[in-house]
């Protein structure tokens, strides 16, 4: 089409050039341009190889004629002479004014809008028919890729004045064609069965309503396909190939036929294992990484993690640019001898390490976090940990590391860590509500980064039926050089227990202190702390139980305190909110100090666990526990306001909040000073929701209850019976959900106890604002 318009465009040239009775050639002296509205004349000039000066004839002047045409920009050109000026008379093609979807709901609009500009359509652009044929079967192309090879597209062109053009783009997507039959040809050792377990692809089952698996898509069989060759290649079949993989189509396009022809090859051993090469680290420690081991059946994993471990332990002794080459070697006995090839090049050091991207944060705030020193010798472990400790300082939404080789050198290197700062310094307001303590109000303000310094300033203001509480804190996080943390925190608190399913009783508290923190690795804290305290117990003669009102016969109701605080962590959770991997410890020990009116002391172990039951991670076993003990020193009996409590959302759901233990005289919870809870919790991904960040849904099995062991005159009622009865732990199941709403986290759980005895407070619904599980 395009060469018989430009034949066309070249007779009619001939026929102008003949009416302007003008000679075979001429010198241009200037060239004049007419017609464009939207095309700039930068454009026309540079498809147009005619410039003023030149010497043209017809021959070439339809030579050029062609090439402004074959741009694509205009529908007709015409050439004329006036004089010595030439003149180019343009006809511009339609431009895109408006595309329109209609009928896609699988794909959403603004991702077709930019598919279509990537292939070289957007509105604006000059209207090519045949741009406009390419994209229909691009986009067919593209459900096809997801297994809807029923989607049908038709597009047309609605005319618009001003030389304007609307595409009307309207598509059925069709269904996904589902898997009808999975066919594995030429296994031997594994059934079908075992095969076929290995495939996100699956039949048609329960879940598939679920799940969607059994819904044919060209990247999951390629996944699955190569997942199948990992698991023989990891089982010893060196010799396993996939010889061919065929997908049929019923005529309805609604069902697929999946068959798979494969040869399994026999099963090798390891004969032997070594190392050859320079031994820049010594061969029993590179030993000791290695994987493979002799008489161990073949695995192409286990290669790859020791050649991984091998690289990184030379990397770690500054032969950064190490190269580790297997090299099995298979003998007719079906056994292999696994030799790696070891090439570490010259030992590299750090000459400079650069920080880019801080604005705000000081050079030597950032410094303090990292662990690979200028001038040293360059380690990969040391540049990796230093990218994770600016990572956790939150100073930065990303943290990239780089590392340059330093020109005209082959031993030196520059480390440059590229940051993205974000606001470290926040305000924030915040609502909650739960069923005992009520509607939560609150506000914080808290600089992590103040000033750039990396010091932690916060004030913050807490208000609900059981607390109201005012506090500031300041934290030097580098207190030395060796990450020895320096802070100090003052607060003023009114609680009222009354409102919290426990004694008639509340207390103003004020107080303050000072702590420090010392870093073990980077995964474990100590800290020890001194805090002052003035306590005041507030009763009501009519409300208050026995027990409490001969504790304050006996000890008084003002009491000023000192303790001594120390406490250890220990976090290796994968994230904050939500881990699905890891596990985290902590232990602190509350001791009061000679010159305190009371001497008591308090100990808290906590301990989660997390284990993914699958690659993604959406199914996690979960467990948790959780032990306290309190007692007094010297005359003194333990205070009952620092007594444990047990039942609710963070302890055992099913039970009411702080109901759990031992009661008073007036029949309301009393605490103790032995505290026992646990659970089991079974994390599953939240149904219909495709973002699952923000959500989690779990089944739970918890396990507590709270003691007392020292039943003394302050227990009148003879309902206390002193020591720990494991038989009096109470049980609840049930299912719970966790949302991180924009307001805050919503926990939800629905609780059935298992073994509750009258006298118990239960609830079978239990939700909270302001937490998670």
């Amino acid at each position: 089409m395009k060469r018989a318009i430009g034949l066309l465009v070249t007779l009619f040239l001939w026929a102008t050039l003949a009416q302007a009775n003008t000679s075979s050639s001429f010198v241009i002296e200037d060239i004049r341009l007419e017609g464009l509205q939207r095309v700039s004349p930068g454009i026309v000039f540079r498809n147009f190889p005619i410039s003023a000066g030149d010497q043209v004839d017809a021959v070439v002047l339809a030579k050029a004629s062609r090439k402004l045409f074959d741009s694509g920009y205009f529908d007709d050109i015409e050439l004329l002479r006036d004089d010595a000026v030439l003149v180019l008379k343009l006809q511009e093609r339609p431009s895109v004014s408006l595309i329109r979807l209609d009928g896609n709901k699988v794909l959403e609009s603004d991702a077709l809008l930019d598919g279509l500009k990537q292939t070289g359509l957007q509105e604006g652009d000059v209207f090519k028919r045949s741009t406009l044929e390419q994209i229909k079967q691009d986009i067919v192309r593209v459900y096809s890729s997801q297994g809807r090879y029923g989607a049908n597209v038709e597009t047309d062109v609605e005319t618009l004045p001003g030389n304007r053009v609307a595409l009307n783009i309207h598509i059925k997507e069709g269904q996904v064609a589902t898997i009808q039959h999975i066919n594995i040809v030429g296994n031997s050792v594994y059934t079908d069965e075992e095969l076929t377990d290995l495939f996100s692809l699956k039949l048609p089952n329960f879940w598939s309503f679920f799940k969607k698996d059994d819904r044919y898509a060209r990247q999951k069989l390629s996944a699955d396909i190569e997942r199948l060759r990992s698991y023989y290649l990891d089982s010893g079949y060196v010799n396993f190939s996939v010889d061919s993989t065929q997908v049929s189509i019923t005529p309805d396009k609604k069902h697929v036929y999946i068959t798979v022809n494969v040869t399994e090859g026999e099963k090798y051993t390891v004969r032997d294992v070594d190392i050859a090469g320079e031994m820049v680290v010594p061969e029993e420690e590179l030993k000791k990484v290695i994987r493979v081991e002799k008489g161990q059946t073949f695995s192409r994993r286990l290669i790859t993690e020791s050649q991984d471990a091998l690289s990184n332990t030379i990397g770690n002794a500054g032969y950064m640019f190490a190269n580790v080459s297997p090299a099995p070697e298979l003998h007719d006995d079906n056994t292999v001898t696994v030799k790696f090839f070891l090439d570490p090049g010259k030992r590299t050091y750090v000459r400079r390490i650069a920080i880019r991207g801080n604005t705000r944060t000081a050079d030597d705030v950032i410094r303090q976090h990292l662990k690979q020193m200028e001038a040293a010798v360059a380690s990969n472990e040391l540049i990796e940990q230093s990218k994770l400790r600016l990572e956790k300082t939150g100073y930065f939404k990303t943290v990239s590391v780089e590392t340059i080789p330093v020109p005209g050198s082959t031993d030196m290197v520059d480390v440059q860590y590229s940051v993205e700062e974000q606001q470290s310094g926040s305000f924030s307001a915040s609502l909650g509500f739960s069923q005992t303590s009520g509607i939560i109000l609150g506000f914080q303000l808290q600089q992590d980064n103040f000033l750039g310094t990396g010091k932690k300033v916060g004030i913050g203001i807490s208000n609900s039926d059981t607390l109201t509480e005012y506090s500031y804190s300041f934290v030097d996080p580098y207190y030395t050089v060796d990450g020895v943390s320096r802070g100090f925190n003052f607060y003023y608190r009114e609680r009222d227990f009354d409102e919290d399913n426990t004694s008639a009783f509340s207390t103003d508290e004020i107080g303050g202190g000072v702590n420090f923190g010392y870093p073990i690795d980077d995964f474990q804290r100590l800290n020890f702390g001194l805090n002052v305290e003035q306590v005041t117990i507030n009763t009501n003669a009519s409300e208050t139980p026995d027990e409490i009102n001969q504790y304050l016969l006996d000890e008084g109701n003002d009491y000023f305190n000192m303790s001594f605080t120390g406490s250890w962590s220990s976090n290796h959770l994968n994230r904050g909110y939500f881990p699905t991997k890891g596990y985290s410890q902590s232990a602190s020990l509350e001791v009061s100090i000679p010159g305190s009116d009371l001497s008591y002391y308090k100990a808290l172990y906590n301990a989660k666990w997390y284990r993914p039951l699958t690659d993604d991670r959406d199914w996690v076993l979960s467990m948790k526990g959780r032990l306290g003990y309190g007692g007094e020193l010297g005359d003194n009996e333990y205070p009952f306001y620092k007594h444990f409590y047990a039942g609710g959302l963070k302890t055992v759901r099913g039970y009411e909040q702080n109901t759990l233990g031992p009661r008073d005289t007036n029949d309301d919870p009393f605490g103790g000073d032995v505290l026992i809870t646990g659970g089991v919790e079974l994390i599953f991904p939240m149904p219909f929701v495709k973002d699952k960040s923000s959500w989690r849904t779990l089944l739970f099995f918890d396990a507590g209850n709270v003691f007392d062991t020292s039943c003394s005159s302050v227990s009148l009622a003879s309902k206390c019976e002193d020591g720990v009865k494991l038989d009096e732990l109470r049980y609840s199941a049930g299912i719970g959900l966790s949302w991180l709403t924009p307001i805050g986290p919503l926990s939800v759980a629905l609780a059935t106890q298992l073994n509750d005895k009258a006298g118990d407070d239960t609830e079978v619904f239990q939700f909270a604002l302001g937490q998670t599980f």
